[in-house]
């Protein structure tokens, strides 16, 4: 018998596998119409999905090598959120891939184009006289045979800024002229908040107009129900349901404070405020957009974007039959929305889960908690990409960008998946989010343990992701966020420019048992973070996770937010309540600036700090080959936070003397120098670094009862050179 020679089997091998595969093109430039050939390519992602589904159903021997969806480069409209089902299942063998086709870039758009912009040329109603040459104006189109709103816009791929009282990006600071813009009390009787009287003509008739507060870890946007004017100052009262839980619940809330100032404000969403280049306002009542263009901005020929659809791709698997084998690759998702706070307001408790309900316990305690002063209940942002039930997928080489609330979120039931060499800029809210929440009719404080093993978010690798400028809607969202997960990496990120914390890991504020083990937080870069919000850090955890590390992570560089609470209360990492059973480890930062707040046991902290070998800085971040995406940077703002000694000064009755020895040893069990105390007459003051003034303020004057015990905030005029880092 004749053998064929190598490489002519080798061919024919290859040929025959390549018969086992199939290929479906999608273009822009494609008609639903056509087979999906790369001659005749489809227009949409849905109808190759569908093509696919049917080889599936079939069992066409076609697919024995998996099917490849490859989308051309261009721009596909995506006005109807794309839902992947079970009936899309690949295998282990044969997985579908969603993906670009090699060297283009397809973008999954949730966008409208707005076009024909015409210079105002007659008086608008509100609008400042002053400002109404610079005015141009468009009609908003119907969608979906829908009226159309939105809260973000974008112009030449730069997000525009919804007009607002206060102008520019800065927020005002806790002194001077600047006051103007603090909130002077919450009526909680009137469920009312009490502002000073804004320059502007007829808030009280307008319609639509939001109150945007910054109090503590979060921000509420709140839908303004009736304006009050009383002279110098105004009562704001709001809609439903976000009145209610904004009044009732406990945590956060406006912070009200004579060192350090009240809760900062800004009103937005009036014709009024429309007063400075890059600020837009929507009337939907008259289906007209107004906007002053910046000054390289030629709106005859810019690419003005608004955001329809909410979520791009949903994932929707199920617990019998979850959807299995999916690899989306090389997409860009682009101009999505988020409408809720327009309808029903937002008022979130952390990280962006907006509270459906929540209210101050009154006797305090529950059966699990008998000291928990509140209860809540919450639902989560929309994301530009959603998964539930899914196993075995892959989401990489993506970005994300212009997005009004979350990147990817990864719900329930979401096991062995990677989301890896990802970039994610211009993001609303969180940029990853995986786990399990409240969100499933739980009450937040409550462990989860899941009664079936498919609910659980577990093997997760969340790897080599580049995330930049994100949180800027929301400010309390973080870069990477995860619930209820076990066997999570978070592993060779780099996270900059965020409003609040860069990773947080865990819920449920308990030490008690729960699904949560084996995460890890390795070899990560944070850095500019904090923008606005404090009582942040850099890797934030919450609750028990057995066999859980943080180590080798490179943290620096917190922003100086001009409005926090409390100007101190930031962190490099921060264990808060219930973290149990985690290795901290050989994590560089400037200093030990750490919190460990009602943790449980288990926490074993060694070699973290200035003292860590360079090569922790070195290795950490993403990895050599993913380092093009760091090219994405954007532009950093604002002061780095340096720390500085803090002055705390005991007061005791003239003649009275404080217990020295215990007022040091109190100092030394908190890592202050047991001789930074200066005494004379009756006054005792401390000055060196303190890991949390306010913390070491309440141990004090728990200890010292007979003293009052003061801290000072803003003490220094402060001169640096630096600026930033990067």
């Amino acid at each position: 018998m004749k053998r064929l020679p190598f490489c002519l089997l080798a061919l024919l091998l290859f040929l025959n596998l390549s018969a086992w595969a199939v290929d479906i093109y999608v273009s822009p430039n494609g008609s639903d119409f056509n087979d999906g050939s790369k001659d005749k390519p489809f227009a949409t992602l849905n109808m190759a999905l569908r093509k696919a589904r049917e080889l599936r159903r079939l069992n066409d021997e076609s697919i024995k090598a998996g099917i490849h969806i490859i989308l051309r480069g261009g721009n596909y409209q995506v006005l109807e959120t794309i839902v992947i089902k079970p009936e899309d299942n690949g295998t282990r063998e044969s997985s579908t891939f969603i993906e670009a086709a090699p060297n283009e870039k397809p973008v999954l758009s949730g966008g409208v184009q707005i076009s024909n912009w015409k210079k105002l040329t007659a008086a608008v109603n509100g609008l400042q006289k002053k400002v109404q040459n610079q005015i141009w104006v468009a009609d908003v189109p119907q969608v979906n045979g829908n009226n159309f709103n939105f809260r973000q816009l974008w112009v030449n791929d730069a997000k525009a800024v919804r007009a607002k009282s206060s102008n520019g990006e800065a927020m005002p600071a806790r002194s001077g002229h600047s006051d103007r813009l603090r909130i002077l009390n919450w009526n909680k009787a009137e469920a009312a908040c009490v502002i000073p009287t804004l320059p502007f003509i007829n808030l009280d008739k307008t319609r639509q107009l939001e109150l945007f507060i910054h109090q503590w870890w979060e921000i509420a946007n709140l839908r303004v129900k009736k304006v009050q004017v009383m002279g110098d100052s105004t009562k704001l009262f709001f809609h439903q349901p976000e009145s209610k839980i904004q009044n009732e619940h406990p945590w956060p809330a406006p912070w009200l404070s004579k060192e350090t100032g009240n809760s900062a404000f800004y009103l937005t969403n009036a014709i009024q405020f429309l007063d400075e280049p890059g600020e837009w306002y929507l009337d939907v009542v008259n289906k007209k957009i107004y906007y002053w263009p910046r000054s390289n901005e030629n709106l005859a020929t810019a690419k003005v974007i608004v955001p329809f659809t909410e979520t791009l791709i949903s994932v929707e698997g199920t617990i019998d039959n979850p959807v299995k084998n999916l690899v989306i690759d090389g997409i860009s998702f682009q101009h999505t929305g988020w409408l809720r706070p327009s309808l029903q307001g937002h008022v979130p408790h952390q990280i962006g889960l907006y509270m459906t309900e929540a209210y101050r316990l009154k006797p305090a305690g529950t059966k699990e908690k008998p000291m928990l002063d509140n209860q809540a209940w919450v639902g989560r942002q929309a994301a530009a990409v959603e998964m539930n039930y899914a196993v075995r997928t892959r989401i990489k080489n993506c970005s994300f960008l212009h997005l009004a609330a979350t990147g990817i979120d990864l719900k329930k039931g979401v096991q062995d998946n990677m989301t890896k060499n990802n970039l994610f800029s211009d993001i609303g809210g969180t940029a990853i989010l995986a786990g399990n929440y409240g969100d499933e009719g739980r009450e937040i404080h409550l462990p989860f343990n899941s009664k079936d093993e498919r609910e659980k978010c577990d093997v997760i690798f969340i790897e080599n992701n580049f995330i930049t400028n994100a949180t800027n809607e929301d400010w309390g969202t973080v870069g990477i966020g995860c619930g209820f997960v076990s066997r999570t990496s978070i592993r060779h990120n780099e996270i900059e420019n965020v409003s609040y914390s860069g990773i947080s890991l865990g819920w449920g504020w308990t030490p008690e048992q729960n699904m949560m083990k084996g995460n890890r937080i390795v070899a990560n870069k944070i850095h500019h973070y904090g923008k606005w919000n404090y009582d942040c850090a850099g890797i934030y955890t919450l609750s028990a996770q057995p066999n859980s590390v943080i180590e080798e992570n490179y943290i620096d560089s917190i922003y100086k937010s001009p409005i926090a609470h409390l100007p101190s209360h930031w962190f490099y990492i921060y264990t808060d309540e219930g973290s149990s059973h985690f290795s901290v480890k050989n994590n560089w930062t400037p200093s030990q600036k750490y919190l460990q707040n009602a943790n449980g046991p288990g926490n074993v902290w060694s070699n973290n700090g200035p003292q860590v070998h360079d090569s922790v800085k070195q290795n950490a971040g993403l990895e050599k080959r993913f380092q093009y995406l760091t090219a994405n940077k954007t532009a950093k703002t604002g002061v780095i936070n340096e720390e500085h000694n803090e002055v705390i000064e005991l007061v005791v009755k003239d003649g009275m003397q404080l217990n020295l020895p215990k007022l040091k040893e109190l100092l030394a069990k908190n890592n202050m120098d047991s001789n930074a105390i200066y005494h004379w007459q009756n006054h005792y003051v401390i000055f060196d670094k303190v890991q949390d003034i306010g913390v070491m303020q309440g141990r004090i004057a728990n200890n010292f009862p007979e003293a009052e015990v003061r801290v000072y905030h803003d003490l220094f005029y402060e001169y640096s050179k630096k600026k930033t880092l990067y």
